[in-house]
């Protein structure tokens, strides 16, 4: 059953590019930045109470906690307007693919860098391929041929946005000795709404009914309800299976991709995924 809830999870979040795509197409004048605004700013109380009904009160953190929570409420923020701007200017294809299984490889480098954490032979063999992934994976669309306006900077995008998931998870790895991985993510998704609070001063959300429907699932479904199943499932699932089990968001979102939204990676973007999705297997296995 923790393996079940673990895959719904997953499939739950690898709709979110697509989710950003729909929204679109409701014609409601939404950008990146308000949509990332609105997940965290639906999704923070939801998992308070969530948290609050699996586990208790959620905690104030500790004094020595407090600027680790800060660091990771910042970059779970900055994460979402990156990662939407990323799918807008790519496809939800390339885009999730680049920020979803990038993050893993940066993991890797700041937890070497921070947190002194030995990278083996395996680790760098495994970082090399998902380079050279990312790389093919940019130039599978379009082949050699020139890429359309903006997409490397859509590339650029969900690295940044790979990065700062990446610096979440290296962030709270300290806490969750201390607290639930839930209750982490409703204290980290309430600062990251606050950081993101601003953005209402330059766009204020306008939205029709059909588009307010999708955000409103973008901030329950696959934001709130998924850290639940996951959290729920984490409690009777190996953190190795759950690891592997994760790897169904990019796969989901890269079938909802090319099945629904016309996205194409081409041959040399097949492989890169390959080589991604390799990349990430061969780290969580080790771990």
């Amino acid at each position: 059953m923790g393996a079940l809830l673990i895959i719904a999870a997953a499939v739950t979040w690898g709709t979110t590019g697509a989710t950003m795509k729909l929204v679109a197409a409701t014609g409601s004048p939404v950008s990146p930045l308000v949509v990332g605004f609105l997940r965290v700013a639906i999704a923070a109380p939801c998992l308070c109470l969530a948290a609050r009904w699996l586990g208790g009160a959620v905690p104030w953190p500790a004094r020595a906690d407090r600027g680790r929570s800060l660091l990771a409420g910042l970059a779970m923020g900055v994460y979402q307007p990156f990662y939407f701007w990323g799918v807008a200017m790519t496809s939800v294809a390339v885009g999730s693919l680049i920020a979803i299984c990038s993050a893993p490889l940066f993991i890797t480098v700041l937890a070497a860098l921070f947190l002194g954490e030995r990278i083996d032979r395996r680790t760098w063999a495994a970082l090399l391929a998902g380079i050279a992934g990312t790389a093919l994976l940019t130039i599978g669309p379009h082949g050699l041929s020139e890429p359309p306006p903006g997409f490397l900077v859509g590339v650029a995008f969900e690295l940044v946005a790979g990065l700062c998931y990446a610096t979440y998870a290296v962030s709270v790895k300290s806490l969750v000795v201390r607290a639930s991985s839930l209750t982490i993510a409703a204290g980290t998704f309430s600062i990251a709404a606050i950081v993101l609070l601003p953005v209402l001063l330059v766009e204020w959300p306008a939205a029709n009914a059909r588009g307010w429907a999708w955000l409103g699932y973008l901030g329950i479904v696959p934001t709130a309800a998924a850290y639940g199943l996951y959290a729920v499932g984490l409690r009777t699932t190996p953190v190795t299976v759950s690891g592997v089990l994760t790897l169904l968001e990019p796969l989901t979102a890269t079938l909802l991709g090319v099945g629904f939204f016309g996205d194409r990676l081409g041959p040399a973007g097949v492989a890169g995924a390959a080589l991604l999705v390799a990349a990430v297997l061969a780290l969580t296995i080790r771990r």
